[in-house]
């Protein structure tokens, strides 16, 4: 199919029409990736860079405000460039309009050395735990996400549901 449209000469003013249409578009679109959780205040822009990364990262609106403090400061226990490395990683979401869904991929491939930054961060999240090895600390469990996720129909082992040794009976 031809389009039959004549060229515009350049003297002549852009479409309002389509450029408006255009940039509610691009609004709208953008919109979908905000985090509207995060709407609590925060002390400082390294803790709401720190939120809204997670917002992003976890798919989650709505993140719990005191596990969210202990998470952030021991992920900046363990790395005193984790603020930074935040802000700048959000920055770079921003202006680059990344997909949360393509951003660990888009890292890995460009090699960015933000890249271990949202698996940090999830799992902080996800599993509540901070750090690797000799120096990892749970810091949430049954709080943790991956719990929360299914905690209507599941509830997270933290403690015997029986007498004691139940659990070693097998069952009938």
């Amino acid at each position: 199919m031809k389009n039959h449209q004549q060229p515009r000469p350049h003297d002549e003013p852009p479409d309002r029409l389509r450029r408006l249409t255009l940039a509610g578009l691009l609004s709208a679109y953008t919109a979908r990736h905000i985090p509207w959780a995060l709407a609590q205040p925060v002390a400082d822009p390294e803790r709401g860079a720190f939120l809204a990364l997670s917002a992003m990262i976890a798919g989650q609106t709505a993140l719990d405000a005191g596990l969210a403090e202990r998470l952030f400061s021991a992920l900046q226990a363990d790395d005193p460039v984790f603020p930074a490395a935040a802000t700048a990683l959000l920055k770079l979401i921003n202006d680059r309009q990344l997909d949360p869904l393509q951003l660990q991929q888009v890292l890995d491939d460009e090699q960015s050395p933000l890249a271990p930054l949202p698996r940090k961060i999830a799992t902080a999240w996800f599993l509540g735990i901070v750090g690797n090895a000799d120096t990892a600390r749970a810091l949430a469990y049954e709080t943790a996400l991956n719990a929360q996720i299914v905690s209507d129909v599941l509830r997270p082992p933290t403690y015997c549901y029986g007498v004691y040794g139940s659990w070693a009976t097998k069952p009938t």
